[in-house]
């Protein structure tokens, strides 16, 4: 599937394609933890780029929260999702917007494996955030 604006979003949510990533999505841009963190396992791990793991749910919301403190906005474009068996990988672009209105835009691939309830027991975030 390939879902690259709040259009596809939409349409293939109405269609019952993946609503469970464009719904995760829709809190992360949203930067709305606490239900994004309903996504998770309570033993997650979590690993965005070259930062130290991070384990437990509680953990993982605080330090996407202290991230978040540092921008004013997250907007991603999902290209394509897979699902096999235990995963969900998807990749895009996603724009970072900084506090003082300027922008960052890169590639990010996220490797989500599940556990038998279909939460996220592992969530690997693929991107160089170094000029953030």
């Amino acid at each position: 599937m390939r879902v690259t604006s709040d259009a596809s979003r939409q349409k293939a949510r109405q269609e019952g394609e993946d609503e469970w990533v464009c719904a995760l999505f829709d809190h992360i841009d949203a930067m709305d933890t606490n239900n994004w963190v309903e996504y998770l396992s309570n033993d997650a791990r979590f690993c965005f780029g070259n930062a130290p793991p991070v384990a437990g749910k509680g953990a993982i919301q605080d330090g996407v929260n202290a991230f978040f403190s540092t921008l004013s906005a997250v907007k991603h474009d999902i290209a394509e999702t897979w699902t096999p068996p235990g995963a969900v990988i998807c990749r895009g672009e996603v724009r970072y917007t900084r506090p003082d209105g300027s922008t960052l835009t890169i590639p990010f691939a996220n490797v989500f494996k599940l556990d038998g309830d279909g939460l996220i027991w592992e969530y690997l975030i693929y991107a160089d955030t170094s000029k953030l």
